[in-house]
């Protein structure tokens, strides 16, 4: 993983019921994993992900819904360290990294990506949402005519192409924040990802830019697992226990609300 940007977290041996600013709930050692590397959990994420993981760079995070859900993780596995690895979303949904246990990152569950990694059960659904700038009129029939943005490789480029058909050419774009910066610099007229994203943007333009519809997609994310892990079977059941358990929900409460600004089905479906 040349290029990639990693943190370890030790956890202290006087906070047992802490990683980061994560409140851990479960009981630590109730599961055991082969981790790739001993001794340690090893999670990759392609960052930056507001409310997921809190913070631009490894180094920063100390909390969101994904950290502290891997963290969660580490802990009932009854590890003590926690490295986490920024890489390119390229790479970690084209199967193209080694040396890991999950990756945490938004990745919505398709056929297509199955042939290269495997899917953990699903732990989030998301919509596909409409970001464009304040004052711009955007009805269902509106963003077909419009300047679309999409990031790269991701169900919501794979969304506009084949479902939406917009009658201008999609721009793609490397990455979320490359996209969003394209869109409020007026290169495009709107940006399609993600609701989760979306919400989070515009929460952080401070009324710049409003989310002003989504389409039902029925996305679902899961952890990226390596093709034919060991731990599959095993970190399933610690996802299912931790959704049974409320652990999950609590987390979204927690850390995603607050970012997000606005509740996700308040925001009117458009229809393709």
């Amino acid at each position: 993983m040349a290029g990639a940007h990693v943190l370890a977290f030790v956890l202290p041996a006087h906070a047992a019921d802490k990683i980061g600013n994560c409140e851990l709930t479960g009981q630590k050692g109730t599961y055991t994993l082969k981790p790739a590397v001993p001794g340690q959990l090893t999670v990759e994420v392609s960052l930056p992900a507001p409310g997921w993981w809190n913070g631009d760079t490894p180094e920063t995070i100390k909390d969101g819904y994904e950290y502290c859900m891997a963290a969660e993780i580490a802990h009932r596995a009854g590890l003590d360290k926690l490295v986490v690895v920024n890489t390119s979303w390229a790479k970690l949904i084209g199967g193209q990294t080694t040396n890991y246990d999950l990756a945490l990152s938004e990745a919505s569950i398709t056929d297509e990506r199955k042939k290269v990694v495997d899917f953990s059960i699903p732990y989030f659904d998301s919509d596909i949402g409409v970001l464009v700038k304040k004052g711009t009129k955007a009805d269902a029939a509106a963003v077909k005519s419009m300047r679309i943005g999409v990031h790269q490789a991701t169900t919501g480029a794979d969304f506009v192409e084949k479902m939406l058909k917009p009658t201008e050419p999609m721009k793609v774009y490397p990455n979320v924040p490359a996209m969003f910066a394209a869109l409020s610099a007026g290169q495009i007229d709107a940006a399609l990802t993600d609701t989760a994203y979306v919400l989070g943007e515009a929460a952080q333009s401070k009324g710049a830019l409003i989310v002003v519809g989504q389409y039902s997609t029925g996305e679902k994310y899961g952890a990226v697992y390596p093709k034919g892990s060991p731990n599959e079977a095993t970190l399933d059941k610690m996802i299912q226990a931790m959704k049974d358990d409320g652990t999950l929900n609590a987390l979204a409460k927690k850390y995603l609300a607050e970012v997000w600004g606005a509740d996700p089905t308040a925001i009117p479906y458009f229809k393709p």
